[in-house]
């Protein structure tokens, strides 16, 4: 299908008002196809002009435009031709269209546990016209009239407050305008718990097999929904203005979340069946609070064209951790973000296929999608917490309340939320935001200290910018000092020079530890000097500050991908520190990038059993000191069971005997455990399908695929590859959870075949797989054997012209972690 190009867009929104959308939907037509009926009017400010509705169905029944019968077959590539516009003109389009499995449009998924079938919408970023007629683009917002008829056991949920008007047939209320992308349905036998609050009523709903879950998990996220409303109902100056507020956790969800109006949509594995740790309530926390933030940047005020995502997503990354900060429990939410969303940044800033936060000019909506990563996100809430520095919060959120105020239920741009900003401060943003959102790449901060008998005797901060993308950020941070676990130094300062000196340093003590940025406060890479890496073993665990050691484990990780820290050294600091940390969110985002990304990318095969056996040991050396149910235990019982390669212990562990405290029903974690047996070769297919038998669900049976992939033996490796690549109607969890368990093995020989394999039959998946999720595919099944071989072929397949946006974007990052990895083996190999 084509992609909408921005001049297009530019040039329809020009001609075209959308005035209302009346949708209906048949979903009770069996289990392949939904009907789907539209009557959209528009106005045209140049009457007899021609344009376009889009419109991706199975088949067309019937079309008129204006009473006058239009020619299905006129459908092509997506769009329908509109000709001879009047001022006012109503459309009607009936057709059938298609269930997706892949996540994008409306989606259609069986539960294995009771076999029954559950719907939602997600039509981010172009899959509206899949479920609808509709002018796709998101500033075309019109409010919506949505009646659904569904089977008679079904429960519908979407954007406007749903009624039954008869048996089957549902209606919504009429909505607010919307961006097409925004719009959803949300129908199955849904099981649910209401509340209320302020006012607005408040739904969670789940799949009828995850009743447990959701009820057992219902308070908590009432309460954080709570909390959050009351914080930017009292932030914005805005009142909620979407009416019923409904959160739907679905299965087969291809992102975290999407902030539909009234109707947010989660991946339901964020209702855990078993124990959870404290940091990943902090991030389901997170989550509720991000997509409640969208309410308002993005859904009351959208972005006109796809360029200024960054002005929904930084926005809601910024604004979640600041609310989850001053109205939850959840006050170490920038520690998370440290250990989990700035990490994820960094790696697309080291990427070649880094860009700017903003003002990258997406010439079509697809393109546009290739930028929906860790910079829009993370970077962008970053550079919003150096933008509140240089202009001071109450300037900010004065500028903040403008700009929603003047942009209510129509669409902003770069240029009008900076302008009401510089408004709000009187302060001029020209050379800030070129420097800070429309350059891209990170500089380097560090500190350069000289001392005198253990005296500091003069300290600098050391700014470097990227040489081939120079600019010039103001940085405003904290660098701090420990030694045995006593701060002796810390000073705040704001860099806007290669070199600032730190005066407030001078005559403190010489750290063992000295943290640049130690706060978080700023986007950079940190660069910790030779003593302080030497010193990390014995002092990280003394340093009392969590957002500290957070900045240095974050420091770590991009050492180890830029080659200036050798894995076997991160793995010292992981054996010595580790098992006394108490932050849940270092805790458990350490041990498993250790685990799942450290050892297999940087650690060659032949040292890899031994560094596994390291991790094994911090974990069980944990586990014996950590309290029984605590986050400590079950963070050390979940290394173990990934990491040991005691059969003895594994064994017992799978078949539910001598378990850690609050995990004797828990069956995620024994996936974890029958993983590490299938990829050792100590069970074979019918001992994984005897675990899937005890856990016959969603999710079981998705693990039960990712350890049959893991089996070491050429018949699993092909079976599984078939089963990916293949076309079986495989979902895209199913594809996604086969392609991590394939690469696994003890050698590179057992998969040495399927590398250039790899390079033709994945990309070929874009003739029956949707973008969003053949981009999570590309990523996953890229071949974990690092050779200059496999290098090779990623370079020629990058030089090929027929690879779609999501593919090559795709490619280019798992090319780059690629090149990470044999640059460090070459780099450090020998000492591993």
């Amino acid at each position: 299908m084509r992609s909408l190009t921005l001049a297009e867009a530019r040039e329809r929104a020009a001609l075209l008002t959308v005035t209302s959308y009346a949708v209906e939907l048949d979903l009770d037509q069996g289990a392949e196809v939904f009907g789907s009926h539209t009557t959209v009017r528009f106005a045209c400010s140049t009457p007899g002009a021609d344009s376009w509705v889009d419109l991706k169905a199975r088949t067309v029944e019937t079309v008129s435009l204006n009473g006058v019968d239009l020619d299905p077959a006129d459908v092509v590539d997506g769009r329908l031709p509109l000709t001879g516009l009047e001022a006012d003109n109503e459309l009607v389009v009936a057709a059938t269209m298609a269930y997706s499995h892949d996540g994008q449009g409306l989606h259609r998924a069986t539960d294995p546990a009771d076999q029954r079938d559950y719907v939602y919408g997600h039509l981010f970023l172009d899959a509206a016209p899949s479920v609808y007629a509709c002018f796709d683009q998101p500033d075309l917002k019109a409010p919506y009239d949505v009646v659904v008829r569904a089977p008679l056991e079904w429960t519908v949920i979407g954007n406007g407050a749903a009624t039954r008007t008869a048996p089957g047939t549902w209606r919504l209320a009429t909505t607010k305008p919307l961006a097409t992308y925004f719009v959803t349905v949300c129908a199955g036998p849904y099981v649910s718990v209401h509340d209320e609050h302020d006012g607005i009523p408040l739904g969670l709903h789940a799949r009828a097999s995850l009743r447990e879950p959701l009820e057992r998990h219902a308070a908590e996220i009432f309460d954080v929904t709570k909390r959050s409303f009351d914080y930017f109902h009292g932030l914005f100056g805005i009142r909620y203005p979407f009416g019923e507020y409904h959160q739907v956790f679905v299965p087969e969800f291809n992102a975290g979340a999407m902030e539909n109006p009234g109707c947010v949509t989660f991946r339901d594995q964020y209702l855990y069946r078993g124990s959870a740790t404290r940091d990943e309530l902090l991030t389901r926390a997170n989550t509720v609070s991000h997509e409640m933030s969208h309410m308002w940047f993005g859904d009351l005020v959208t972005m006109k064209w796809w360029d200024d995502l960054w002005l929904n997503e930084s926005f809601a990354e910024y604004m979640s951790h600041r609310c989850l900060v001053d109205a939850t429990e959840y006050a170490d939410a920038w520690v998370d973000s440290s250990i989990v969303r700035k990490v994820w940044g960094y790696g697309a800033e080291r990427s070649p296929s880094t860009h700017p936060v903003a003002g990258v000019e997406a010439l079509d909506a697809q393109s546009a999608l290739q930028n929906f990563d860790g910079i829009s996100y993370a970077k962008g809430a970053a550079a919003l917490r150096q933008l509140i520095a240089h202009v001071g919060d109450d300037q900010f959120i004065a500028g903040v309340r403008a700009y929603l105020t003047d942009k209510s239920y129509a669409n902003g741009t770069l240029a009008d939320f900076l302008g009401a900003i510089e408004s709000a401060s009187g302060t001029d943003l020209a050379a800030w935001s070129r420097a800070w959102l429309l350059t891209a790449d990170r500089d380097t901060l560090s500190v350069r200290l000289e001392e005198q008998g253990g005296v500091i005797d003069s300290a600098v901060a050391v700014r470097e910018t990227p040489a081939d993308r120079p600019a010039d950020r103001p940085h405003t941070f904290d660098v701090a000092g420990w030694t045995d676990g006593l701060e002796v130094a810390r000073v705040t300062t704001t860099v806007t020079a290669p070199e600032t000196r730190l005066d407030g340093l001078q005559g403190a003590p010489e750290p063992a530890v000295v943290v640049p940025n130690a706060s978080d406060l700023t986007w950079a890479r940190v660069r910790l000097s030779d003593r302080t890496l030497t010193a990390l073993p014995s002092q990280l665990a003394l340093v009392p500050d969590q957002q500290a050691r957070a900045v240095v484990w974050s420091a770590l990780i991009d050492g180890v991908h830029g080659a200036t820290v050798s894995p076997d050294a991160f793995l010292d600091v992981v054996e010595a520190a580790w098992p006394h940390e108490t932050n849940s969110s270092i805790l458990t985002r350490v041990s498993a990038y250790s685990e799942h990304r450290i050892v297999p990318y940087f650690v060659p095969r032949p040292g890899q059993a031994t560094a596994l056996a390291r991790l094994a040991a911090s974990g069980r050396a944990l586990l014996d000191t950590a309290p029984s149910g605590s986050t400590e235990s079950l963070a050390a019982a979940r290394l173990v069971a990934g990491a040991s390669d005691d059969e003895a212990l594994l064994r017992a562990w799978a078949d539910g005997d001598s378990l850690p405290d609050g995990l004797q029903d828990d069956g995620d974690f024994r996936w974890i455990v029958v993983r590490n047996l299938a990829a050792r070769g100590l069970i074979d297919v019918a001992g994984v399908e005897s675990y899937r038998a005890k856990d016959d669900t969603l999710q079981g049976g998705l693990n039960a695929l990712m350890c049959r992939a893991s089996l070491p033996d050429p018949v699993a490796k092909g079976w599984a590859w078939e089963q990916l690549t293949g076309r079986h109607g495989r979902s895209n969890y199913e594809m996604v959870h086969l392609a991590r368990g394939f690469w696994s093995a003890p050698d590179d020989a057992l998969v040495a075949d399927y590398v250039p394999r790899y390079f033709t039959d994945v990309p070929a998946m874009a003739e029956w797989v949707g973008e969003d999720a053949l981009s999570r595919v590309v990523l996953v099944a890229f071949p974990k054997v690092f050779t200059e071989q496999t290098a090779d072929l990623s370079a020629r397949t990058l030089e090929r012209d027929d690879l779609t946006p999501a593919v090559r974007r795709s490619l280019v990052d798992a090319d780059a972690e690629l090149r990470e990895a044999l640059a460090s083996r070459a780099t450090f190999g020998a000492a591993v």
